[in-house]
């Protein structure tokens, strides 16, 4: 059953206890609008479910990348994630002072550090990769069968495009 951008704009968000009481008029049927509602539930989801890990979902993306592509240079992260390079550095020094990853100098370029998980790292990874699992079955529990895909496509294009 499809439900109208306005009558979930009047529905709790899931995981977040909020309850709008202010009909917010024609913002409920822009796309910014409902984005936006909808990243703040994800996220107030996604926050609590990481709060046994201290870890925040910029962490986990940075983790995931560091899995992903180890050694990369703080820039590169940054970019890929769309932090700040500022934001970026203090993200990083608390992950390093969490001894959860590490700077090695780089082997191409001495004037930079190739950023890599460390041991314990890759374990807190490891456990957050599972929470994570669990809250996208619920998200295609929401969404129902193929629409998972085809929210991440239209994403995608999306954000390619606009």
């Amino acid at each position: 059953m499809m439900t109208s951008a306005r009558t979930l704009s009047e529905e709790p968000l899931a995981g977040t206890g909020d309850h709008p009481t202010t009909d917010v008029g024609p913002l409920s049927d822009m796309v910014g609008y409902a984005l936006r509602r909808a990243q703040l539930a994800v996220f107030d989801s996604v926050i609590k479910n990481f709060a046994v890990l201290d870890l925040r979902p910029a962490q986990y993306s940075v983790l995931t990348m560091l899995r992903h592509a180890p050694g990369l240079k703080q820039s590169e992260i940054a970019a890929a994630l769309g932090i700040q390079r500022a934001n970026f550095v203090v993200l990083f020094d608390g992950l390093e002072r969490r001894g959860l990853a590490e700077r090695r100098q780089s082997a191409s370029d001495r004037r930079s550090h190739a950023l890599h998980l460390t041991k314990q790292g890759q374990e807190v990874l490891t456990r957050a990769d599972a929470i994570e699992q669990a809250f996208e079955k619920k998200v295609d529990a929401i969404l129902g069968p193929g629409g998972r895909s085809q929210l991440i496509a239209m994403l995608h294009r999306l954000a390619a495009e606009a």
